[in-house]
């Protein structure tokens, strides 16, 4: 488990739950070889000639290891940026950049959108979004990126698949201090891992440097002001950008809302809590006292820990941390649910199969073996952001409050918080990361009361650090991870209008 929302869950789900979507439709092949254009804009101070002024060359896009090729009207192209942001004369790294020019007339701008993580590739995930996104596609160029770090950016990689299949024996609930110990190590020797993959730079992947990769995008787009959609772990770099650049922001969605004010540890329980929230919602749907159910399911996973279930995948078992992961995936979405009732069925029933096929596609792991990076990535960037570090023994001591949360979910967050970060190579940036904006324009905070990653409370939170008169709330009483697109014609109006005409909602609106 991570301590932010995990990119894969979002993918992995859509792959799962829902028809295939494709990237783009046919169409014109505008931008072809071209360079971008727009309004004027006004280019980030300090950073020399050569990156400002530096011409995109769009060009047809390439299948990747993550994604077929894209639609005929999708280009693809490389911004070059400063590796370290304090001497942006120094040397340089390129951004993968994905595009889809405005299919209508009245064009505003760019749309950047950043899908979550940290660590997806907003180039592989851009063009199935396009759908969700298509009313908003008639007035602005679609926009995307591998953030740095990330895929084809300089995507870190840790460890070989042999590796990762290998870390999956060890127990995410150590009970001994033999289990503890090797738990502790394999935390461990997985941040040399990315040392030794990143080099220089693994201390130059936070999100403040990202926020400034975008004011950079922004002025080589061709834009004077940054017009954003960001989800999940795009919400905390939305709002980093608009607290660095507040007179940059143009109109700014965040949805599945992070919470700006929570630290690791909080991170952690605040998860724990959105998970069994979901989780609670899903055995009330099933006809099951949500007490009652959890307590059945917490039973499963004791079970597991001490005997893992066989599968139909040759010599793999279905070990408790998989369980779990398996049981995550499908909480995503409520039309996830009816899966996870098969799989839990199965399990019980002593066939581990299929909740190891769903931990399979929650971890990136393919017919073949072959693992994603994903969680590679968000662990870098997340560990360079967070300053906190919880010893063991302040684990073991705040391992009760996690299990009062949730006796399914607790003590599996609750023992992340000493693993995901420890003895890790390089020191975190902050406590919490600063999103206050004065002086920003309005941008629009979107909370789902039943999200069981993003728990609704933050984006309250994110809308008040944010700051009066900036950050404005609506709220969807509705389930899954994110809102737009998710069924609301209210939620889905609202974003409309606001990115299409400027129109700001009450703040306070809820859609139910």
């Amino acid at each position: 488990m991570a301590r932010l929302v995990r990119w894969t869950a979002l993918t992995a789900a859509a792959a799962l739950l829902t028809a295939g979507c494709t990237g783009g439709s046919a169409g014109d092949e505008a931008g072809d070889g071209g360079t971008s254009g727009g309004r004027p804009s006004v280019a980030p101070s300090g950073v020399p000639r050569a990156l400002t002024a530096q011409k995109l060359d769009w060009r047809r896009c390439e299948a990747t290891d993550d994604a077929p090729a894209p639609g005929r009207d999708w280009r693809c192209s490389t911004l070059k940026v400063p590796l370290d942001w304090s001497e942006p004369d120094g040397e340089t790294i390129g951004l993968a950049l994905i595009r889809s020019q405005a299919r209508g007339s009245g064009r505003i701008g760019s749309l950047l959108f950043n899908f979550g993580g940290p660590g997806g590739s907003g180039v592989s995930m851009m063009p199935s979004y396009a759908d969700t996104t298509s009313a908003l596609h008639q007035r602005y160029d679609l926009v995307s990126w591998d953030p740095r770090g990330v895929a084809a950016s300089h995507g870190i990689r840790c460890r070989d698949d042999k590796l990762i299949e290998a870390a999956e024996s060890v127990d995410g609930t150590p009970d001994t201090p033999a289990e503890e110990q090797a738990f502790l190590e394999d935390a461990a020797d997985f941040g040399k891992g990315c040392e030794k993959s990143a080099g220089p730079l693994m201390a130059h992947v936070s999100t403040t440097d990202t926020a400034r990769d975008m004011d950079l995008m922004r002025h080589v787009l061709g834009d004077e002001s940054m017009h954003y959609f960001g989800i999940s772990y795009g919400t905390e770099l939305g709002g980093v950008y608009a607290h660095l650049f507040p007179q940059r922001v143009g109109r700014m969605i965040l949805d599945a809302v992070v919470d700006p004010t929570a630290d690791t540890i909080g991170h952690a329980e605040n998860q724990t809590r959105g998970f069994q929230r979901a989780l609670d919602g899903y055995l009330k749907s099933t006809g099951q006292e949500p007490a009652a159910g959890s307590r059945k399911i917490a039973a499963l996973l004791d079970r597991l820990d001490a005997e893992p279930l066989p599968t139909s995948s040759p010599g793999r078992k279905l070990t408790q941390t998989l369980a779990l992961t398996g049981i995550v995936l499908p909480l995503y979405s409520k039309a996830g649910w009816p899966v996870l009732t098969s799989a839990l069925e199965a399990a019980e029933k002593g066939d581990g199969s299929q909740l190891l096929a769903l931990a399979d596609g929650y971890n990136e792991r393919d017919d073949a073996g072959s693992y994603g990076t994903t969680t590679h990535s968000q662990r870098v960037i997340s560990c360079l952001d967070a300053k906190q570090r919880p010893t063991l023994e302040e684990t073991r001591k705040l391992l009760p409050r996690f299990e009062e949360i949730s006796p399914v979910f607790g003590a599996f967050l609750g023992w992340d918080t000493a693993g995901w970060c420890h003895d890790w190579p390089v020191p975190g940036q902050h406590e919490t990361p600063e999103v206050s904006a004065p002086g920003a324009d309005p941008i629009l905070v979107v909370g789902n009361t039943g999200d069981p990653a993003t728990p609704y409370e933050g984006a309250r939170k994110m809308a008040d650090e944010l700051g009066q008169d900036v950050g404005v709330m609506l709220t969807w009483k509705g389930e899954g991870h994110g809102a737009y697109g998710s069924g609301s014609d209210c939620v889905d109006s609202a974003i409309d209008d606001y990115l299409l005409k400027g129109t700001v909602p009450e703040d306070g609106t809820v859609c139910s």
